[in-house]
Order: C-alpha cells, then sequence, then structure tokens
C-alpha cells in the first residue's frame, strides 16, 4: 500500500463519495461465490472493505477464479505467482483485468488496478465481480460454480429476420408515434395575423 497521509477538503469528500458505494452484502455474496468458484479450501475473510481488499490484494484468488471460468488446458493465466513482491502482485491483478475483459466483461465495468491494490475504489472492484459473475452465469457454459441466484442473467441478443414482403407493407403503416391525424379539421381556424374573436 502506498504511504500517503490523510486527505482532506474536496479530496477527502470525493473519497468519502467512493466508500459510501461500497456493498457490504455484496461482499459476502462475491467471498461466498469466489470460495465455491475456485474449488479450493480458501479461508473467509472478516467482514469490511479493508479485509476484502486485503483478501484479494495479491491477485492469486482472482486468477484462480478468471482460470475456473474456462475448461482445463485453456486457462487464460497459466502460471499464477505466490509471490510476495508489489509489482509482481499488481502484475496478476492486471492478469486478471484483461482475462475479464476477453472473457467479456465491458471495459466500462473493469476496475483500474490500484483501485484494488491501494483500495481507492473497492465499490469498482465489487462492479467488477459482479459483472464477471453476472456473464458467467448468462453463458451458461457448465463452467459457473455456485448459486444461479447471486447473480442476474445479462439480456440476450434477440434478432428477427422480416421478409421483404413484411418490409414493405411495414412502410405503409404510419406508426403512433408520429401521431395521428383522425378527428383533425380546419373548422373555426380563423386566418393568419387575425385577433382572436372575444365576445
Amino acid at each position: 500500500m502506498a504511504n500517503r497521509g490523510p486527505s482532506y477538503g474536496l479530496s477527502r469528500e470525493v473519497q468519502e463519495k467512493i466508500e459510501q458505494k461500497y456493498d457490504l452484502e455484496l461482499e459476502n455474496k462475491l467471498v461466498d461465490w469466489i470460495i465455491v468458484q475456485s474449488g479450493e479450501k480458501i479461508e473467509h475473510p472478516p467482514p469490511g472493505r479493508q479485509n476484502f481488499q486485503k483478501w484479494l490484494m495479491d491477485g492469486t484468488l482472482l486468477c484462480k477464479l478468471i482460470n475456473s471460468l474456462h475448461p482445463k488446458g485453456k486457462e487464460p493465466i497459466p502460471k499464477i505467482s505466490e509471490s510476495k513482491m508489489a509489482f509482481k502482485q499488481m502484475e496478476q491483478i492486471s492478469q486478471f483485468l484483461k482475462a475479464a475483459e476477453i472473457y467479456g466483461v465491458r471495459t466500462t465495468d473493469i476496475f483500474q488496478t490500484v483501485d484494488l491494490w491501494e483500495g481507492k475504489d473497492m465499490a469498482a472492484v465489487q462492479r467488477t465481480l459482479m459483472s464477471l459473475g453476472s456473464l458467467a452465469v448468462t453463458k451458461d457454459d457448465g463452467y459457473y460454480r455456485g448459486d444461479p441466484s447471486w447473480f442476474h442473467r445479462k439480456a440476450q441478443q434477440n434478432r428477427r429476420g422480416f421478409s421483404d414482403e413484411q418490409l414493405r407493407r411495414g412502410q405503409s403503416v404510419i406508426g403512433l408515434q408520429m401521431g395521428s391525424n383522425k378527428g383533425a379539421s380546419q373548422s373555426g381556424m380563423t386566418g393568419y395575423g387575425m385577433p382572436r374573436q372575444i365576445m
């Protein structure tokens, strides 16, 4: 972790707003999923943002998590290091983020390495893991382990094919979004520029 003093003023307000987005219930659900998905005997961390950060900080659990969502022999991160060196741990977090993006997590849902390493934005880490879990449930390829109700399914593409005949008929119909001219007439209209007659 970086040796930084306390922040003041606007920086402090921004950091407090970021910290308010962190969800303890979601943390518990994510921890349960990571333990079940990894399939190893992993100790449950004590609840709390800082404990969650320390639990994930070295990147090994994240790498095991993303590897468990792939078939044996096709894992995106073939070598997971147990090193205590900071740059190695940050490199593993970066490898997880690249693998998550390749898996299908949107770039806007992916946290920055420092968000986890320095504990700057743990809510962003939760968002990434939540998106990864939702994607794994949606893919339904047999590699997701855990309760499917932990994550929501993402909407699937549903293309529709219309014949040329149907498309031609659709061009002659006036959609109600454009309004309707039924019942419209010019009776009672006065010419332009004439004052309104009040009697």
